[in-house]
């Protein structure tokens, strides 16, 4: 048996399962793998590296036999941007952090479908006034860039706004009761970031792996330092929740002063070149309790959906 959505439907899928596009962690390979086991892998494009972005990108066009698509940060995007990933035929464009409208025609005149991720109702009707086929309600859960409103109480209250347009949940889902409960919810599936972060196909450096499989969801923290010393001007409401480590000690709360330290900026990158991760940021999700190993991409596609089909054949049982 399988799970049927509008998602599915839409996409031609096995499973209701996205890959999140992470910058720096969703690349060719782990897009290739999800969309070849059957849900829909994205390449994270991030703030848009463009020898990065062509080299990913091929490599997801080389190896996916089914479709797959690519992400981008919204208020960082450019025209050349969207049209150098527009080129490779993505399946499906992901846009998140902004307004997607400057955008919306030049993506679907290409044939490609547009996803775009919401944080809150205002977002959720910019999506819609967009022509959005599809919307991403994303709790502050969610590892990475996020808002402030918690997936739960989020996710049919964009669903509401959203209709007739099907919505996908995200933040804090990384197995099968995760995509149960989305389900339930009345979302037609899931996206699953940092369970995919620690997987082998994933970018992520091998080091931030184990740190993740060690993590729990109480090590994390929604903070700003990591944007200020990278030099990113996030706008509102938006913040990035990462594993806590000593840079994090150290600056939390302390941003003015981080900002105006080049040789603190010197160091990240340093940092970050030689997986320094107690320095350097991990991003990573308040699921991250359930990320327990490094495991093929694939094989968690499939297992996450499986397991959600044993969690609804169960509540099926309670209504006896």
């Amino acid at each position: 048996m399988a799970i049927r959505t509008s998602f599915t439907e839409l996409f031609r899928l096995d499973y209701p399962i996205m890959l999140a596009p992470m910058a720096l962690a969703s690349g060719g390979e782990l897009a290739a793998a999800v969309s070849n086991a059957g849900g829909l892998g994205l390449v994270g494009g991030g703030y848009g590296d463009p020898a990065w972005l062509t080299r990913e990108l091929e490599i997801a066009r080389s190896k996916a036999t089914r479709r797959w698509g690519v992400g981008l940060i919204t208020w960082k995007a450019t025209d050349e941007l969207v049209s150098l990933a527009l080129s490779y035929k993505p399946n499906a464009f992901f846009l998140s952090f902004g307004d997607p409208l400057r955008f919306a025609r030049q993506i679907k005149s290409a044939g490609c479908l547009l996803i775009c991720q919401v944080q809150d109702i205002e977002s959720t009707v910019q999506a819609k006034n967009a022509g959005a086929d599809l919307i991403v309600a994303q709790g502050a859960e969610a590892g990475g860039h996020g808002a402030t409103r918690a997936t739960l109480p989020l996710v049919p209250t964009v669903i509401d706004a959203a209709s007739p347009i099907p919505v996908l949940a995200a933040g804090g889902i990384a197995d099968g009761r995760g995509l149960a409960a989305a389900l339930a919810l009345g979302a037609a599936g899931a996206v699953i970031g940092t369970r995919f972060c620690a997987t082998e196909e994933a970018l992520t450096h091998p080091d931030a792996k184990e740190r993740l499989v060690r993590a729990g969801g109480g090590d994390t923290v929604r903070t700003r330092v990591f944007d200020e010393v990278r030099g990113y001007d996030w706008p509102e409401p938006y913040s990035g929740r990462a594993l806590r480590n000593q840079f994090v000690d150290a600056w939390h709360g302390q941003e003015a002063a981080l900002r105006a330290s080049e040789p603190t900026r010197q160091e990240y990158q340093a940092a970050l070149r030689s997986g320094d991760f107690e320095t350097a940021a991990v991003w990573a999700g308040e699921a991250v309790d359930l990320v327990s190993s490094v495991a093929p991409a694939g094989e968690l596609v499939r297992r996450i959906s499986d397991d959600a089909e044993q969690q609804l054949r169960r509540l099926i049982q309670l209504l006896a």
